[in-house]
């Protein structure tokens, strides 16, 4: 049940960024660090649909690491990967000490009062479920 959480989480995301590839705009004016109204980093199309296909595979990963879908993979294999996913989202969380996660310094923005409440607690989130996921 947890890792089907997660799986949805990932999905949703996943489909969020995609949206967003093919040009939509909801919701992205506050998904990019920025200072002084200036984005940090300008992620085009590309690169956006790129974070979209990694959420899916994600998503993918955590389900058959919780043996929601049937693979060849050896399963230690597949919870090695969900452990080391469930470390990037907590390290997410965390944050680069700059300009995301709970410890970032540029305050004030959109994005910064979105991470802080939102994206950071999400990701602590996503690396318990993915971790639950990843032990069971």
């Amino acid at each position: 049940m947890l890792a089907a959480a997660a799986c949805a989480i990932l999905a949703a995301l996943g489909a969020i960024h995609l949206y967003w590839a093919a040009g939509g705009s909801v919701g992205k004016d506050g998904a990019i660090p920025s200072i002084d109204g200036k984005p940090v980093i300008s992620p085009g199309p590309v690169g956006t649909a790129l974070v979209s296909v990694a959420l899916f595979v994600a998503a993918a990963l955590v389900a058959a690491a919780a043996g929601l879908i049937a693979t060849s993979v050896p399963p230690i294999l597949l919870k090695g990967a969900a452990g080391l996913l469930a470390f990037v989202f907590a390290a997410r969380a965390i944050g680069d000490f700059n300009y995301v996660g709970f410890f970032k310094r540029v305050k004030g923005s959109r994005f910064a009062q979105r991470d802080t409440f939102l994206y950071s607690p999400l990701c602590v989130l996503l690396a318990a479920l993915i971790g639950v996921a990843a032990a069971a």
